[in-house]
């Protein structure tokens, strides 16, 4: 099978398309998915990119995996025989190990059913970002109908289904993007969106019960300033870059906050059967849409993650293999 392959650590001219050996199953529970589109993510990136303080196990000089890729969404090809309710041919999405190759491997407890209504490139946009945004909003936040929701963020891939899942839970929503992506935001029901180069949400005069924030480009007194009190910070991010410097930025927020405020949560989302069923729901409901910013063929997958690292995409990059 064809398979994107780290070969060293670095700019995505560390990836080279092989001929590589099937992946291999690590127990019974797992399932062999024939992908048909992928997508990129932040944490591709960041895999790509690895510091040496994080390679301990991963191979200090240069990966000793080479695989790589998560977001997924194919037909079942195998399943191990402890599998449950996953069957041969089944369509479905979720996660699994190389996902940037013809084939790959899940634990049947990262695959749900495909939405019906999604073609495969649309619901491999969902896994990641879609649940990231999903755990953060519903379970973090507890957002709940009548309360004040702003995006910092809101893009990109987390934000834009931020926008979108904050309203189908009943909040007001406001968007803060490049004057490009204005009109996006409109269109995923943000009420009210901030422009960031003509209006700084900070000085608004506006109050929100909770800031999704993917950027972490303001003070902290900036965020005290528009959050009500007792108000949330969910914090999702901190822009673009390695996570060399993402890393430092999001622990400054973190101490910061543990010393002058204001309320805040951090999280790292896990992609679960059940939340990709209740992210499919919402989407057969109609209240979830993926934004699709570009579209690749499988050998363009390093022009795919140049395109993420620098920072302007609108919604998801997804890759049809």
């Amino acid at each position: 099978m064809r398979a994107w392959v780290m070969v060293s650590y670095g700019p995505p001219e560390g990836l080279a398309l092989r001929d590589v050996p099937f992946p291999g199953f690590k127990d019974e529970g797992e399932v062999l998915v024939r992908v048909l589109a992928t997508s990129i993510n932040p944490a591709d990136r960041h895999n790509l990119n690895l510091p040496l303080l994080f390679r301990k196990g991963k191979g200090w000089l240069k990966p000793k995996s080479g695989s790589i890729g998560l977001d997924l969404a194919g037909r079942v090809e195998m399943v191990g025989k402890n599998v449950k309710d996953i069957h041969v041919g089944d369509e479905v999405y979720g996660v699994g190990r190389g996902a940037f190759g013809e084939f790959a491997v899940s634990d049947q407890i990262e695959l749900a059913p495909k939405p019906a209504r999604l073609s495969f490139e649309q619901a491999a946009a969902l896994p990641i970002a879609g649940i990231t945004a999903l755990q953060g909003l519903r379970d973090k936040a507890q957002i709940h109908a009548g309360q004040r929701v702003l995006v910092n963020g809101a893009s990109g891939g987390v934000g834009s289904f931020a926008v979108q899942i904050a309203g189908a839970l009943g909040a007001e929503v406001s968007a803060v993007c490049s004057p490009q992506n204005v009109e996006q935001a409109k269109s995923l029901g943000a009420v009210r969106v901030f422009d960031y180069t003509r209006e700084d949400f900070t000085k608004s005069g506006q109050r929100y019960d909770v800031i999704v924030d993917l950027q972490a480009n303001h003070s902290l007194a900036a965020y005290r300033r528009v959050l009500n009190p007792n108000g949330l910070l969910l914090m999702i991010g901190a822009g673009p870059g390695s996570i060399g410097r993402v890393l430092p930025r999001m622990l400054k927020v973190m101490l910061g906050t543990k010393i002058v405020g204001p309320r805040m949560k951090f999280f790292v989302a896990s992609v679960r059967t059940k939340d990709l069923v209740a992210l499919k729901e919402l989407v057969d409901a109609g209240k979830v849409t993926p934004a699709i910013d570009r579209r690749y063929p499988m050998d363009q997958v390093p022009a795919a993650m140049r395109y993420l690292m620098e920072g302007h995409a609108r919604g998801k990059i997804v890759v049809n293999v």
